[in-house]
């Protein structure tokens, strides 16, 4: 269950494409590519359409008026079949856009992209000429482009490919796919990898840019699949991807910052309050309790006072229709964790 189906997501924007210095290159989660990739970059390039978008570029044609980049008119995003390519080990399936844009999947080495192709081409035509969510002219539209191309074929995968197998030799009932959400710094990364490892890497203070899903099989309990998403404020409108057909949801509270809570209560709030929600279970993690110790072990008393204070604050007794449970927990000392992996299959 470590190997996912789809591993990376890049793409490459030049008004040349024949000249690889003027190349605007974006990937997303890793950084697969750079200036300095370029035999690499012109294998994809030319493998996409046998050096036909190159040709163009050298000839330097222009391209007809339905074509160009700039989508501010009626005109629509021109959408590529999607090709499927090996090079140097990699398994790409890269389309094609407007003749200036190439966006690429990487995939697993065993993996088919001709499942994909659909689902592919649905979403950018979805993405780019329905709801037109990207002109490609800003950095972080073409960030939040890869990201939610990239959660919604991973969910595909996950839901529609990888997990009939899995569920063909566990119980169908012991399934069940965890969403965590958050704002940043408040431990999400740090509790799954604590959940799969039970390591906790001090020296990991920054706040990941990453979309992942990691498996845990409990024994005699059942397998948990972690869906675990960027909480920086550009990413957090794609929590309403990875949220759907959530058996459990988990929300995590960094309480030693009580700057934060304001913020943190307003997301929290925004969620929850979706009728898609209505009737899953809910697991609100205080994380961090170690940060607030006034001596060697928290009073029961203690304990006891904060909660009254967060749950007042976060106004917690207003949830309706699910099961919910708050829980204090300290991801670097492990402090509840295995309590709250049993709360998760108590709830659900």
């Amino acid at each position: 269950m470590d190997n996912y189906l789809l591993d990376n997501i890049f793409l490459f924007k030049s008004k040349n494409f024949h000249d690889l210095d003027q190349l605007d290159i974006y990937s997303y989660p890793d950084d697969l590519f750079n200036k300095d990739s370029k035999d690499q970059i012109m294998k994809i390039l030319y493998g996409h359409d046998q050096g036909y978008i190159i040709q163009q570029n050298r000839n330097r044609e222009e391209f007809p008026n339905n074509l160009r980049l700039n989508n501010k008119n009626s005109n629509p995003f021109i959408i590529e079949t999607p090709v499927p390519q090996v090079i140097n080990d990699l398994n790409i399936y890269t389309t094609c856009i407007n003749g200036k844009i190439i966006i690429g999947l990487i995939f697993d080495k065993d993996d088919n992209p001709y499942d994909y192709k659909d689902l592919f081409e649905e979403l950018l035509n979805e993405l780019l000429n329905i709801e037109k969510t990207c002109s490609f002219e800003d950095e972080i539209e073409i960030d939040n482009l890869l990201l939610t191309i990239f959660i919604d074929i991973r969910r595909y995968g996950d839901e529609y490919i990888e997990k009939k197998p899995v569920i063909k030799f566990h119980y169908q009932e012991s399934f069940i796919k965890v969403f965590i959400f958050g704002i940043d710094y408040v431990g999400k990364t740090s509790l799954v990898r604590r959940i799969k490892t039970g390591k906790f890497n001090d020296n990991y203070f920054l706040p990941t840019k990453k979309f992942n899903i990691e498996y845990v099989q409990e024994e005699k309990k059942g397998l948990l699949a972690f869906w675990d998403l960027p909480g920086q404020r550009n990413f957090r409108n794609k929590w309403l991807i990875g949220l759907q057909d959530s058996n459990i949801v988990i929300y995590m509270i960094d309480i030693a910052n009580q700057l934060r809570f304001e913020e943190s209560k307003k997301e929290f709030w925004r969620i929850i309050n979706l009728y898609e929600l209505e009737g899953v279970p809910l697991l609100i993690l205080g994380n961090k309790i170690d940060l607030i110790q006034t001596s060697n072990e928290i009073s029961h008393n203690q304990i006891q006072k904060l909660e009254e204070e967060i749950m007042n604050y976060f106004e917690f007794d207003r949830i309706r229709n699910k099961k919910w449970k708050f829980l204090f927990t300290s991801v670097k000392t492990n402090f509840n964790i295995k309590t709250a992996i049993s709360v998760i299959f108590d709830l659900v």
